[in-house]
């Protein structure tokens, strides 16, 4: 298996999750505060994933923990993902799961422009993914663009966000811990919304009991293990192919709701997630083995 496939496998799982993840999201911002729900999403990945760090680094564990640049990187990464995740959680309060959905992937697009500020040149093919995928998202979207609101616009913010989280993965990751990584980036997401919940919201632990499932769903599986994966398969591919590949989130976000919501899947609906796993096969292509014969 090629690296770049594993890549693309890696980061098609965590989007599967991502999606999904999109159902517990509004089921549990329904029950309680979206800061409140984002700091125990993120304080349960970091229970998980530090015995993780630990078995993986036993004889090690102390170094791994006190590395300075683990710190750095995962603070500055924790950041962009506290502000991508808390401005998904907020637009949700005022917009659909599969708008919000669509507007997150629009990463895809935000990801090689902001690339071309760091002078990242992205592959040509990757333009034509861009283009099939933002004509999918929109098909997608059902409503497309002809009512926006607060929790559109937000979720913009997200998707910006999210694109300077890749952008920031892909430069300063390295070789470091992904793991450990994911753990650092997850308890500064987690100490921001705490600070933040305990001064805006109300704390109702039956409401949060009520509300465990969401939680464990999007704490455990979403922040503990999918963003894990995107850091380990962001590291075989650039950062806009990577980007396309993630911005598969938003067929999941649709199947799942159809298949837990009961949400019904329309033609144009079925169309958009064609197109979109077109955006996605057309990088795996080898355009550059394609020579004409002497």
């Amino acid at each position: 298996m090629t690296k770049k496939l594993k890549g693309t496998l890696t980061l098609l799982l965590a989007t599967a999750i991502w999606g999904s993840t999109f159902v517990a999201q509004s089921v549990g911002v329904d029950v309680i505060g979206p800061y409140t729900f984002l700091a125990i999403r993120c304080i349960l990945a970091v229970i998980v994933l530090l015995p993780v760090v630990w078995f993986r680094n036993k004889t090690s564990f102390t170094s791994v923990i006190a590395d300075k640049q683990l710190w750095k990187v995962g603070i500055i990464c924790g950041i962009a993902l506290f502000a991508a995740t808390a401005l998904q959680q907020l637009g949700l309060m005022h917009t659909t799961a599969g708008k919000s959905g669509f507007i997150t992937a629009m990463y895809i697009i935000l990801v090689p422009i902001f690339g071309l500020i760091l002078k990242k040149k992205p592959p040509k093919s990757i333009l034509i993914s861009i283009v099939l995928a933002a004509a999918g998202l929109y098909f997608l979207s059902g409503s497309g663009f002809a009512s926006v609101n607060i929790g559109d616009l937000l979720t913009l913010g997200c998707a910006a966000a999210f694109a300077v989280q890749i952008l920031l993965l892909d430069r300063f990751a390295g070789d470091l811990d992904c793991v450990a990584l994911n753990m650092v980036q997850s308890l500064v997401c987690a100490v921001i919304s705490l600070v933040i919940t305990l001064f805006t919201e109300t704390v109702v632990i039956s409401d949060i009991l009520n509300c465990w499932l969401p939680l464990a769903y999007a704490g455990v599986l979403s922040m503990g293990v999918a963003y894990t994966l995107q850091i380990v398969g962001q590291r075989m591919l650039d950062p806009a192919t990577a980007s396309v590949m993630m911005s598969f989130e938003s067929v999941f976000a649709v199947l799942s709701g159809w298949l837990v919501l009961n949400e019904q899947l329309t033609l144009t609906e079925g169309i958009g997630c064609a197109l979109v796993f077109i955006a996605i096969l057309l990088p795996q292509f080898p355009f550059h083995k394609l020579k004409k014969a002497p």
